[in-house]
């Protein structure tokens, strides 16, 4: 483990009765890290050599190689994160550094805290990341937004409906009537054009029979009483609305709806695309790759159930050391997708 010692905290940790920070403290923090053979260098503020209560022994250490003093007018706060950032190093400090929060997200899993008693420095557990609890739902967005990019048009609807049997044939069935309304009123403005009834009875009949496929998008949770009434919904849809078949009713697990809630994509069936043109690649930091891998189907069935493709897209999933924080992930779109659905 790499490890940046913060000497101005460490040396003020406990005072001498002058109240001056002691030069123990930070000789008490290299015997600690050099017993548990830990790679470390040491950072001091330009204003320390001047407080410090041994002046003489300080400036020696400054002479060695993994000591480093930071030139007066430089924020030493700052170099100590930023330089632990970089070689993705602990920071050795009781300091919080609330003030730099908003630039540098993980100080509480990157800080050692530390006690100092009778001269012996004893390491502090740093805390656990935070986990983004939200990251499914981010990469789906990420994902459609790269869709989005390429052309291909995506369902966003994420407001839900209280999701019932019933709730669901009655939106199913608003929302084709709706759909045919408007071509209603397109053709009350053709029918004045010669020969126009004409064609409009010649298609008629497959107008009537018009093959819907219905996206039902539920919460996992919610998925198997979708699917157990998947059949009396399509029966209803048809009758009511007057069709020949019956609409396809493809239940799917969608990351964006919330439980007990659902939200449907509804395409004519010449609309539905026999397989997600991408598979997806996903890289994660190390925090988050197991749950993201468990997660990989639900991941894929949002994404075809939003698009509007029979198959699912692959989805594979990478750690990656250059995503360093819990939450940091990456996408990658790649032509092909041929998961059965």
């Amino acid at each position: 483990m790499k490890v940046v010692v913060d000497a101005s905290n460490v040396a003020h940790h406990v005072k001498n009765e002058r109240g001056e920070p002691q030069m123990s403290n930070i000789l008490a923090a290299v015997k600690a890290l050099e017993e548990s053979e830990d790679e470390f260098v040491i950072i001091a503020d330009a204003s320390l050599r001047h407080e410090i209560d041994d002046k003489e022994q300080f400036l020696k250490l400054l002479e060695s190689e993994n000591v480093e003093e930071v030139p007066a007018g430089n924020d030493a706060d700052h170099f100590i994160l930023d330089i632990a950032t970089r070689e993705k190093a602990k920071v050795l400090s009781n300091d919080k550094f609330r003030d730099y929060a908003a630039e540098f997200r993980n100080i509480a899993s990157m800080r050692i805290p530390f006690i100092i008693d009778n001269n012996r420095l004893t390491f502090g557990k740093p805390k656990k990341p935070k986990k983004d609890k939200n990251i499914l739902q981010h990469i789906c967005d990420e994902i459609i937004k790269e869709l989005n990019f390429k052309k291909w048009e995506i369902y966003t609807g994420k407001e839900g409906l209280e999701i019932s049997p019933l709730n669901i044939a009655k939106q199913a069935i608003i929302r084709i009537d709706n759909e045919n309304n408007t071509e209603s009123k397109l053709e009350n403005i053709f029918a004045k054009i010669p020969m126009f009834n004409k064609i409009v009875e010649m298609v008629d009949d497959v107008e009537i029979a018009a093959p819907y496929v219905i996206f039902v998008l539920v919460h996992p949770k919610d998925y198997k009483i979708a699917v157990k009434n998947a059949g009396n919904i399509s029966v209803t849809v048809a009758d009511r609305l007057g069709l020949e078949k019956k609409p396809l009713i493809a239940v799917r697990n969608d990351l964006f709806t919330k439980p007990g809630t659902f939200e449907l994509n509804i395409l004519l069936a010449d609309e539905v695309t026999q397989a997600a043109p991408y598979n997806i690649l996903v890289r994660v930091s190390e925090h988050d790759e197991v749950f993201i891998k468990r997660n990989s189907r639900n991941i894929a069935s949002t994404i075809a159930g939003r698009l509007g493709s029979w198959k699912f897209p692959f989805v594979s999933v990478k750690p990656d050391m250059l995503l360093e924080k819990p939450g940091e992930f990456e996408i990658e779109l790649e032509k092909g997708g041929d998961l059965d659905g």
